[in-house]
């Protein structure tokens, strides 16, 4: 059994609003709480509070007279956060995250429910405290009873329920198909088989109407009602972008892993390669990292094979008829000629061939490409 969050959109009534808003607000104010109070005992006293300090210190908190108003919620949203808080310091102490941040009422809110804090029934989803069932828009049936519910709020004012189940996942008929990818911004990929994927810039489409909303913002009067109603527009507008982007994104890697066996990408470093100001914009909006990791999960439950290759393997420079390796190789050439053999080949289809080929010499020996011998120097793409 694997586990998959099933995410649908609801309408709250006038009543779950007013209690929604409550429980992110607690679970705000115990999350920031908690997170001051682990971070000044380090500081002066050099202490660390685990897991179970912080929560003795949840329960303090809910005894307290000025902190009373968070036994209006239910308990387990704000048990949550705190596990989810201890996740957070446990990813920082080993290096793979920063330092956990504070809360901001401004950006995306959420609640997490256990099994003990809501009921699901007949098609039909009840929350703790609440007596009327969520307006959800069931896009699909849910394979199984949720094991937990994250309800969220986003910066545009809509509301998701985010359904955790167990489902088994079923597997793709067997294809002989084997593709290479090679990603760009004026191409979003390009396959091996050369076949290309057009970038629509969903950024860049509403470039125009965001500067302006954004215009329109920062002349409204802090505080005031029509500056919130200003921001609300903006979120608005980046909400549209973002859903634009994750639907094709979605479409174009299930059409990937639907049509292909084993599929060949590089493992970008695309934290990294946004430091280039340049850039930066244009790879954000093109969405490879995204892109790569719906790939992957998709493939796993498919029971098809992914094969990331070394970041720095030489795509682009390798002829793919004879492995010769150019000494250099501008990014504004799209075309070049072998000097070795005269194979003539598009930038972009080459790449994809080669990194074809060195995945599928990954899969046989069982090797990072960067280290065998297929690769004489390494350079830039």
């Amino acid at each position: 059994m694997t586990k998959r969050a099933y995410k649908y959109r609801f309408y709250p009534t006038p009543e779950q609003e007013q209690l929604l808003a409550r429980t992110f607000g607690c679970v705000r104010f115990v999350y920031n709480a908690v997170l001051r109070y682990r971070t000044d005992a380090f500081q002066q006293r050099q202490e660390k509070i685990g897991f179970t300090a912080a929560n003795a210190e949840l329960s303090r908190m809910k005894k307290a007279e000025d902190t009373a108003f968070l036994s209006e919620v239910s308990s387990v949203p704000l048990q949550q956060c705190l596990r989810h808080q201890q996740t957070a310091f446990k990813n920082f102490f080993e290096g793979r995250f920063r330092y956990p941040a504070f809360k901001s009422k401004r950006h995306r809110q959420s609640a997490e429910f256990t099994r003990s804090a809501f009921t699901y029934r007949d098609g039909k989803l009840f929350l703790a405290k609440c007596k009327a069932p969520l307006a959800i828009r069931w896009s699909r049936d849910l394979p199984s009873e949720p094991t937990t519910v994250t309800v969220s709020k986003d910066s545009a004012g809509r509301y998701f329920v985010s359904c955790l189940c167990e489902f088994d996942p079923e597997a793709l008929p067997v294809t002989p198909k084997m593709v290479g990818i090679d990603l760009g911004l004026k191409d979003l990929f390009v396959t091996s088989d050369g076949h290309r994927i057009g970038n629509l810039r969903h950024a860049a489409k509403y470039a125009t109407r965001l500067a302006k909303a954004q215009r329109r913002l920062s002349k409204k009067k802090l505080g005031s009602k029509n500056r919130a109603k200003a921001r609300q527009k903006v979120a608005r507008l980046h909400a549209k972008i973002s859903d634009c982007r994750m639907d094709r994104l979605h479409k174009l890697s299930r059409q990937i892993v639907n049509e292909n066996q084993v599929i060949c990408v590089e493992s970008l470093k695309v934290k990294n390669m946004l430091r280039n100001r340049s850039l930066a914009k244009s790879i954000s909006d093109a969405g490879w990292g995204e892109f790569v990791r719906q790939v992957e999960y998709k493939a796993t439950w498919a029971d098809r094979q992914v094969s990331a290759i070394d970041p720095w393997y030489p795509s682009s420079k390798r002829c793919s008829a004879c492995g010769y390796v150019m000494p250099e190789m501008p990014l504004q050439i799209r075309a070049w000629t072998c000097p070795e053999c005269a194979a003539e080949h598009n930038r972009d289809v080459n790449a994809a061939v080669n990194i074809k080929a060195a995945g599928l010499a990954v899969l046989a020996l069982g090797e990072n490409v960067s280290g065998m011998e297929l690769v004489s120097e390494s350079g830039s793409r």
